[in-house]
């Protein structure tokens, strides 16, 4: 096993024939970032199929983990550990107990690092600035260059000191069984058979997009394909976006009810199409298998578009500047995609669709 003395090598200085029998990953939240690290335990898997696999992650994040054939167990934390002297001193008995050999850091972040330096492992793999940021990269013994530009990809590039290389992404994402029989009284109550979902809500207010132009494209929907549309919402400000998507859609048109992550999970699972700005509901509806057109503007699809030939991403132009100003500056390139762009790209997702369904049906 090598020192746990700090150091900041090569990939090349590990050591490929190192049997990792206990991994620890450190992917805190949010929730798509966690989803897009889901590809990472499954190639983990794949390369140490009897490996103890572990995940060290926030609420609410945890519920989407809970049950993946890949993690072996999960340690979630409350948000507000790191203000808490005693939570830390107990996190770090709890981890300190697990003896693990390796610790993988996709996140890159203070909080991250601190938890795989409290670990004790004597391997803790991050990536290279500037993906790694703050004091990561100088808490971690190794620091790798991934080659892939997408999130989901990238961040296999972990698994480099070990000689892993390897660019497939699969999410596995596992089933809720009592949110989707909830899901599923509530999608037989209104009569809704194929649909598709619209999410308008978003992190950052320069990935909103106009809703009337959701309105627009539900409608549109309706027309021309016979879809109905759900709109999913989290919290009174996103609540109110939908019911004035669903005054201007029609009847067509269903504000969604409250739903849990994995409630969620198991709605987008059930539709045919959805259509969101860049935010985690869009990956979790890609990790569950439904057709996906992703509206973008302050951030690029090469790196956090929805992952797949499946999936459509839309851009007009690219918002750039500082992490800040993109967070905070005006929505001019979400204003820029029109409703007709958005149309196209759910027109071909959904021809995708229908043609893989016939395909499938013939094999």
């Amino acid at each position: 096993m090598m020192s746990s003395r700090l150091q900041i090598s090569p990939a090349t200085d590990a050591h490929p024939d190192f049997h990792l029998q206990r991994i620890l990953i450190t992917r805190l939240s949010a929730i798509g970032d966690c989803i897009l690290t889901l590809p990472l335990a499954c190639a983990l898997r794949r390369a140490f199929p009897h490996a103890q696999i572990e995940w060290i992650v926030e609420r609410p994040s945890h519920a989407l983990l809970e049950g993946h054939d890949c993690i072996d167990r999960l340690h979630v934390l409350s948000k507000g550990w790191l203000k808490s002297v005693r939570q830390v001193a107990a996190i770090r008995r709890t981890l300190r107990s697990r003896h693990f050999d390796a610790v993988l850091d996709p996140q890159g972040l203070t909080r991250s690092a601190l938890l795989g330096w409290l670990s004790g492992a004597s391997m803790r793999v991050c990536l290279e600035p500037p993906l790694a940021r703050e004091v990561a990269p100088w808490l971690a013994t190794h620091r790798v260059t991934p080659e892939a530009r997408h999130v989901a990809q990238r961040q296999l590039a972990l698994l480099q000191p070990w000689g892993v290389e390897t660019d497939k992404v699969e999410f596995r994402l596992p089933g809720y069984p009592a949110a989707a029989a909830t899901v599923q009284r509530w999608l037989t109550d209104r009569g809704l058979g194929p649909f598709a979902v619209l999410n308008p809500g978003a992190s950052w207010p320069t990935k909103l997009w106009l809703p009337e132009r959701f309105a627009q494209v539900a409608q549109a929907l309706w027309n021309h394909h016979r879809l109905p549309s759900v709109v999913v919402w989290a919290g009174a400000a996103e609540r109110t976006m939908a019911e004035s998507i669903v005054r201007l859609a029609g009847d067509s048109t269903t504000v969604a009810p409250e739903t849990s992550l994995t409630e969620l999970a198991e709605l987008l699972r059930r539709s045919n199409l959805m259509v969101s700005s860049d935010t985690g509901p869009l990956h979790l509806a890609v990790a569950a298998e439904t057709p996906t057109v992703g509206l973008y503007g302050p951030t690029r699809p090469e790196v956090c578009g929805p992952f797949g030939p499946a999936h459509r991403a839309v851009q007009a132009w690219y918002q750039g500047g500082s992490s800040r100003r993109r967070k905070r500056g005006t929505n001019e390139a979400m204003r820029a995609i029109s409703v007709e762009m958005v149309l196209d790209a759910c027109h071909d997702v959904l021809q995708r669709a229908s043609q893989a369904r016939k395909k499938a049906s013939r094999a």
